[in-house]
């Protein structure tokens, strides 16, 4: 929803410095009667399609579920080109860039690349095919550079810690997590995001929490 953190995100993981947000379009796969799967966020931005997820587990099924993404983010450009895809003309394709954001508890390395080869049967053949996925941990106190590079994303890694340490003094979970909400607000950590959605935020840490689920 906010192009400018999201530029501010993008340049931070490509070493990039581009200033102007309203050329990012956002192409997100919404959920629909039609569509299988959503993904997180995708956008496109100075000729490459950006597929960005965020998981709190381990996950080594992410090659092939950005493969569907990017799948059906080409079946919608090929539909809107002048060309047809049967003919001589070859139509442009964005270059995709895959990335998951990782922010579980188990202990992970600061960043691995997952590959779709990994899950095919047969090694000793080379598949005509690869997707390989950039796994960036996220956690406080992870990957210091890119945090200094995205105040966002380094707020998003403690507001996240501080839930988390709340949740687990042993107080009732909806109150501990109201109190972790408070603190950063008094804090300056995702203040005005977590004004304006509080509700939402409180909502999805509760589902995120729930042990038994």
């Amino acid at each position: 929803k906010d192009r400018e953190a999201l530029l501010q995100l993008y340049n931070a993981l490509n070493g990039t410095d581009y200033k102007d947000a309203s050329k990012l379009q956002v192409v997100t796969i919404e959920g629909a009667v039609y569509i299988v799967m959503k993904n997180d966020l995708a956008f496109v931005i100075t000729g490459t399609l950006n597929l960005y997820e965020h998981q709190s587990s381990c996950n080594l099924n992410m090659p092939v579920r950005f493969l569907i993404y990017l799948a059906e983010e080409y079946q919608k450009i090929v539909e809107q080109a002048e060309e047809s895809i049967y003919g001589t003309k070859q139509i442009s394709l964005p270059t995709p860039q895959c990335v998951v954001f990782y922010n579980g508890e188990r202990e992970m390395p600061e960043e691995q690349v997952l590959r779709l080869s990994d899950a095919f049967e047969n090694k000793e053949r080379k598949a005509d095919v690869e997707l390989t996925v950039r796994m960036l941990n996220i956690n406080h106190d992870h990957n210091k550079t890119l945090m200094e590079k995205c105040r966002t994303l380094a707020e998003y890694a403690q507001f996240v810690a501080v839930s988390r340490e709340y949740a687990t003094e042993g107080r009732p979970v909806q109150e501990a997590l109201e109190e972790a909400v408070e603190y950063c607000i008094d804090h300056g950590i995702l203040s005005e995001f977590l004004r304006r959605y509080r509700m939402e935020v409180l909502g999805m840490l509760l589902e995120e929490f729930d042990v038994e689920k």
